[in-house]
């Protein structure tokens, strides 16, 4: 594991060429995009007779378009062949579409550029199967999080600068628009020459014979997908991000000019605005989650994006009533800092939902078709975006405003995260553990590395209160399967988070031998299958904060499977909440809160060398007097 923050992938040739080449092709889309929208919405161009409010959703929806039409394709070719010819010769196409694009604005041939915006949807489609199967093989699995993180804020940073040199390079006192021209080819240009330095990247399946009917293998790459219900579920959640993010971002010319009473550069404010907050929140999420895929930071941002999005409503539900002409006299106008801040956090907190699910399916899809899998995060995403765009249209032409459309979006937002969370009760256990980590304790955790990055193992640890489990699954980066006293197990509300985390329900022989043996079944199992275990060996809470003896089960278990067994002590929990008393009652009042948590990991002891009590001996000495 690497212990270096996610910025130092930056300086390495694995990560910064393939930065550079996406962060380009993003920073050009927008450029082209966004100056179009200008043109359209503020210079009075009209095309094929549209006025702006239709025709900002009719251009986002031939962006779209080709994202469902050929991403089956692009998923192929993206496991067919090695990765950085691949980008190479997308960017090659890019300046081709670049070129055409100057030509058109010098024309004013303005009905081309929606040709030109549909080709451009066609090359981002080609690229996007490719950036996202490429990071998992170049990158270590507790790197995921913070390379996902710096490709989507580093996306919404070249969606800051692509608005602010739209609006810049557009010429609003001439009709020729040479200086919007030049910069897209040479953007397109720097963007290939910074794709020369991508190291070469091996395809995963080599001898994949491409199927060129869209439609049969459209459903082909929809089923691989399926394949891992917490993939495909992953995949809706991103999907539904795009939803949520383009019908609030889509109104932001419309919303500038017909309910803040704005011009352009407003636009610019309130875009820059929600592409700061995505790229803040993506970035934090590394520190948030400890650089391991946590699942519980869905359910925080989804809230968030609802709580936002419902505030942005309130903060300007009718149109303005004085117009303004600069960043300066909007910011001056009571209610316009409530606007911004709103959008940054709709966006900050649509970084916190959408980084950890583009991270877990690199992680849980199978390698030979992850870019075909990405493909079909590509082709629901795409649907989804047209989706918001026909529903924008639709409630805007019923004679809904601009700010009733978003409430409208966040109360869609709340429901559709209710809907998914209860198919794939993870995402909401991992929210319940990481909220009660990161707010009830500290952690400490130390000697992480001595937790095996694969294989199974067997973790034994003092038991001091009924957080135990919840504690150390919120610490190691591993999934882990606790063996637990039944009656824990069957607690109200804890019961949810043991059952959906697959823990092991165990009884004494006195009281249930079915169960015991059962469970003892049920642990080989699962060492069998690789997993970790978890096990107190104390066989229940202490109540006076000492380790106590520690039964021979767990010899049981390594005699039947030998693998290693690593030590943990937890410290400074006795006396917390959910602990017991001396006399043996759980803690009714909260003691101990915001307490740092010592958590110290061993080194792992080989099988031959198990015994009750060498580990008793160990874990009291992990632990010391930090009782």
């Amino acid at each position: 594991m690497s212990d270096s923050s996610q910025f130092s992938l930056l300086s390495q040739r694995r990560f910064a060429p393939f930065f550079g080449t996406q962060f380009l092709g993003a920073l050009n889309d927008n450029i082209f995009r966004n100056g179009l929208v200008i043109l359209i919405t503020f210079q009075g161009v009209r095309v094929l007779g549209m006025g702006h409010t239709v025709l900002a959703n009719v251009a986002a929806f031939l962006f779209i378009l080709p994202f469902f039409l050929f991403s089956a394709t692009a998923g192929q070719l993206a496991d067919k062949y090695e990765k950085s010819m691949m980008m190479r010769r997308v960017k090659l196409l890019e300046i081709i579409l670049m070129s055409l694009a100057a030509i058109t604005l010098l024309t004013q041939q303005y009905p081309m550029l929606l040709l030109v915006l549909f080709l451009m949807g066609c090359q981002s489609t080609l690229f996007g199967p490719v950036k996202y199967a490429y990071l998992p093989q170049k990158l270590h699995t507790d790197e995921l999080i913070g390379g996902n993180a710096l490709v989507e804020s580093g996306t919404y940073v070249a969606i800051i600068v692509g608005l602010i040199i739209g609006v810049e390079t557009v010429d609003f006192e001439s009709d020729l628009q040479v200086l919007l021209a030049v910069t897209l080819v040479a953007v397109a240009c720097i963007g290939y020459i910074t794709s020369r330095s991508i190291p070469r990247t091996e395809a995963v399946d080599p001898d994949l014979k491409i199927n060129w009917n869209p439609w049969r293998e459209t459903w082909r790459i929809v089923s691989f997908a399926r394949e891992e219900k917490s993939v495909f579920l992953s995949i809706l959640g991103i999907s539904w991000f795009w939803f949520f993010g383009s019908a609030l971002t889509i109104q932001m010319p419309a919303y500038a000019a017909d309910i803040l009473n704005g011009n352009e550069s407003v636009v610019t404010a309130l875009l820059v605005a929600f592409a700061v907050g995505v790229g803040f929140g993506s970035l934090l999420c590394e520190r948030m989650s400890g650089r391991r895929i946590e699942l519980g930071l869905v359910p925080f941002g989804s809230i968030g994006m609802s709580l936002f999005a419902v505030d942005l409503y309130f903060a300007q539900p009718q149109v303005a009533d004085t117009a303004v002409a600069s960043v300066a006299e909007f910011l001056a106008r009571p209610g316009s800092w409530r606007i911004l801040a709103d959008l940054a956090l709709v966006g900050a907190f649509g970084g916190f939902y959408s980084v950890p699910l583009y991270a877990l399916i690199q992680k849980r899809s199978d390698r030979q078709y992850l870019s075909r899998i990405i493909a079909a995060n590509n082709i629901i995403n795409s649907l989804l975006m047209v989706g918001a765009a026909i529903m924008s249209i639709v409630i805007l032409k019923s004679g809904f405003s601009i700010p009733e459309l978003f409430i409208f979006v966040a109360v869609l937002n709340a429901v559709v995260a209710i809907y998914i969370y209860s198919l794939l009760p993870e995402f909401l256990m991992r929210f319940v553990i990481w909220m009660a980590i990161n707010v009830v304790y500290r952690l400490r955790p130390t000697g992480l590395e001595n937790i095996p990055h694969k294989g199974p193992a067997v973790v034994v640890c003092n038991h001091v209160s009924f957080m135990d489990p919840i504690i150390l699954g919120g610490s190691v980066v591993r999934p882990m399967r606790f063996v637990m006293y039944h009656k824990i197990f069957q607690m109200p509300f804890l019961s949810f988070i043991f059952r959906t985390a697959k823990a092991i329900p165990i009884a004494s022989k006195a009281e249930d031998e079915d169960l015991m043996n059962a469970a003892f079944e049920k642990v080989d199992a699962e060492l069998a299958a690789g997993n970790i275990v978890c096990v107190f060996p104390e066989g229940g809470l202490t109540t006076d904060g000492e380790v106590q003896r520690f039964r021979p089960g767990i010899e049981k278990i390594i005699a039947q499977r030998p693998v290693p067994v690593i030590p943990v002590a937890l410290g400074r929990m006795w006396g917390s909440w959910f602990s017991r008393r001396k006399h043996g009652g759980i803690r009714k009042i909260p003691g101990r809160l915001f307490a740092r948590v010592p958590i110290i990991v061993g080194e792992p002891v080989a099988p031959e060398d198990v015994t009750a009590e060498r580990l008793e001996l160990l874990v009291r000495t992990l632990r010391g007097e930090l009782r």
